[in-house]
């Protein structure tokens, strides 16, 4: 039974579980529900760590350097990391684990890429329950990786505990940060690469973002965001950032069931729109009731709110 298998640790087990709830075939949905039904009771991670950044930021890197110092302190850590799609194949490189070299190779590490498929946001449509996945295989630790391909990559943070932002020399000053929808949500901002000749142009930076974050209002009661140098390559720095994370799980700990509730009453909302429009665009393309009143929409004739309700009215 791939349940059993998958609690016991048993990483192919891990592998054909995620593959089942990723696929979009009909016939394997039940089989997702099922698998997910086996897996009821199971505990969830101590830590969800989402982290985002622009493409050259070091995201790779830092993950790697992060999830091996959490290895040696006895942690098993899980990386679920998003790749973009192509608009038009659909298809997408999944390059992580290869970036990941030697996080990869560790016994109680493991990566998963996810292609996006479309999905804004900078997670994939199913990263909650790939979540749900690793967490029963036993890791403790788990890393979400978001695409890094734009300002609004917010989805992460409703998904994960805390949300880490990383940054490099160069891509910005503080007015910039404070125009990006993820500052907003960041509980710590890292400013990779700060080494070598872009140390001094990372201390510059790093104050812009302080300033720009002093004008914007604290979005958790218990902690005030903070702006943290760092060289993944190097290792400077870096443990630095692992306590400033060891201190906001410890100021947290007395929020973490609420938000967690949270984050799955506001998934239980998307699932169930997500539900209602397979429902309703079930079956042929011919039976599609969306092409039905297409033309009236595109004409004119009739408004985009209106012919929702119609189609919600008359399933």
């Amino acid at each position: 039974m791939i349940a059993e298998a998958l609690k016991s640790g048993d990483r192919r087990a891990l592998a054909r579980a995620i593959t089942l709830v990723e696929s979009t075939r009909a016939e394997d949905e039940a089989a997702a529900s099922r698998l997910f039904d086996d897996l009821a009771h199971v505990a969830p991670a101590r830590r969800r760590i989402g982290i985002s950044g622009a493409p050259g930021v070091g995201k790779s890197t830092f993950i790697e350097a992060f999830g091996l110092k959490a290895l040696d302190e006895g942690w098993r850590v899980a990386v679920i990391t998003i790749d973009p799609s192509s608009m038009r194949s659909g298809g997408s490189i999944l390059g992580d684990r290869t970036r990941m070299e030697r996080l990869s190779r560790h016994a109680g590490a493991f990566i998963r890429s996810s292609p996006a498929r479309g999905t804004l946001g900078g997670v994939a449509r199913r990263t909650r329950d790939v979540i749900r996945l690793v967490e029963a295989a036993g890791h403790d630790l788990v890393i979400v990786e978001t695409v890094g391909v734009g300002q609004s990559e917010v989805a992460a943070s409703a998904m994960t505990d805390m949300f880490v932002v990383l940054m490099a020399p160069g891509a910005g000053d503080g007015l910039q940060g404070v125009k990006r929808g993820i500052m907003e949500l960041a509980d710590l901002v890292v400013v990779n690469k700060a080494d070598g000749d872009l140390a001094g142009l990372a201390r510059h930076m790093m104050a812009d973002f302080r300033q720009a974050l002093s004008l914007l209002r604290p979005g958790r009661s218990f902690w005030t965001t903070r702006v943290m140098p760092c060289s993944a390559l190097t290792g400077d720095g870096l443990d630095d950032v692992r306590g400033a994370i060891d201190e906001w799980f410890d100021a947290a700990s007395p929020h973490l069931g609420e938000d967690r509730r949270a984050q799955a009453a506001e998934a239980i909302r998307n699932e169930v729109a997500d539900l209602l429009l397979a429902r309703l665009m079930s079956g042929n393309s011919n039976s599609d009731p969306s092409r039905a009143l297409a033309d009236d929409v595109a004409c004119g004739r009739l408004s985009l709110r209106t012919a929702a309700r119609k189609i919600l009215d008359n399933p």
